[in-house]
């Protein structure tokens, strides 16, 4: 059985994490987030519910999926642990310096990564396969010095609801061999209802410093 390993249980881990327990992949599914539930953000944090406001999402999340919780921040003092069985790095999180850091760890162990992010109307999906494709560093060589987060900014509940579902099926495409998608960023505009794809080719010389080598 293979395992994934998602960051961040918010509106596209929801999604992702729902979706993967709907495939028909046997799959040991880690869910990782170290905050709480917040009635706030219910209307795109699918799993949860009213009564679930104040607990921890990861344990809510598993719970619902019958996956693994852990209640941690994916950080360098926590990445070794948490990875030591991945097949396949689900990056949900909603900030560029944890985004970056899960690139960077993904690229250097050699575990295929899985991109997502949504803000405003904007997504956008990357699979990653170190060694073989671009990664976040190849594209952007860095995190912004400061950008607006989905707290200030807000988010389109559908676009988690989209891009999560993109990410599962993205997950489930490196897991079976098949990952055609790979190396090439997908955006969404859902305001002006375009969707974008751009290949993202392998810098071998990216401040991410590849190491692995071959294939998945």
């Amino acid at each position: 059985m293979k395992t994934a390993v998602l960051l961040g249980a918010g509106g596209l881990g929801c999604s992702a994490a729902l979706a993967l327990h709907e495939s028909a992949l046997p799959l040991r599914l880690v869910i990782v987030d170290p905050d709480r539930v917040d009635r706030s953000n219910l209307a795109r944090q699918i799993l949860y519910r009213d009564s679930d406001v104040g607990l921890f999402k990861s344990e809510v999340a598993a719970r619902r999926l019958n996956a693994e919780a852990r209640v941690a921040r994916f950080e360098p003092a926590t990445a070794g642990a948490l990875l030591e069985r991945a097949d396949i790095l689900i990056d949900g999180t909603d900030d560029f310096e944890t985004r970056f850091f899960a690139n960077d760890e993904a690229v250097k162990r050699g575990i295929p990564l899985v991109h997502g992010a949504a803000l405003g109307w904007a997504g956008q999906l990357l699979t990653v396969l170190p060694g073989r494709t671009g990664c976040l560093r190849c594209l952007f060589e860095a995190p912004p010095d400061a950008g607006p987060t989905c707290a200030e900014a807000g988010v389109l509940s559908p676009l988690c609801g989209v891009v999560g579902a993109a990410m599962a099926r993205a997950v489930v495409q490196v897991l079976l061999g098949a990952p055609s998608e790979a190396g090439v960023l997908y955006r969404w505009d859902a305001l002006r209802g375009t969707h974008r794809h751009l290949e993202v080719k392998r810098d071998p010389g990216c401040a991410c410093g590849i190491v692995a080598t071959g294939g998945t």
